[in-house]
């Protein structure tokens, strides 16, 4: 008897998977713009990123909807005034992933990325994080948040391996 192949779900026929990139600036940036490089076109792209950054949208290759968000905290800020941020930066982020609805959220940690992720793992969506580069030695703010929320977690440096478990190393970005 020969047998039929399973029928993908109805509407996910010939749709690539869709992912939801949260870029933030400098090196969070260029490790997720090497990270889409690497998985390649087969992907749906969308991006999150700090309205007040235009330089990493010139570093998009990969063309997708862009939503921006208001980054939650800068160096020097009163904690009343981060929370206020961290909600806005959320409804924003709740906005981008509603209008999307990516199946993952992939990110390297900047501030941004907290509240998309955790509102991400809200609405079912997995949560693929990445600790960015730069530490060697002791989880990022984000890290330290999202290493309870992510579906993977994933270091650059196999000498974070032994304070968190969970996380597994597959090499770097760079």
């Amino acid at each position: 008897m020969a047998s039929t192949p399973t029928a993908p779900p109805a509407g996910r026929e010939d749709r690539p998977m869709r992912l939801m990139i949260v870029l933030g600036s400098g090196g969070h940036t260029k490790e997720m713009i090497r990270l889409v490089d690497l998985l390649g076109d087969q992907y749906s792209y969308a991006y999150i990123h700090c309205a007040d950054d235009a330089l990493s949208l010139l570093k998009i290759k990969n063309a997708g909807p862009v939503f921006s968000v208001i980054r939650p905290r800068m160096k020097v800020m009163s904690w009343p005034v981060i929370v206020a941020r961290t909600l806005v930066a959320g409804l924003q982020s709740f906005r981008a992933l509603v209008c999307f609805r990516p199946r993952a959220i992939i990110s390297t940690g900047p501030g941004v990325a907290v509240p998309a992720c955790i509102l991400a793992k809200v609405l079912g969506i997995r949560v693929i994080y990445i600790e960015t580069g730069s530490r060697v030695f002791a989880l990022s703010s984000s890290g330290r948040i999202l290493y309870r929320f992510a579906d993977l977690f994933f270091v650059q440096w196999p000498e974070l391996l032994a304070q968190h478990p969970r996380a597994r190393y597959e090499g770097r970005l760079f």
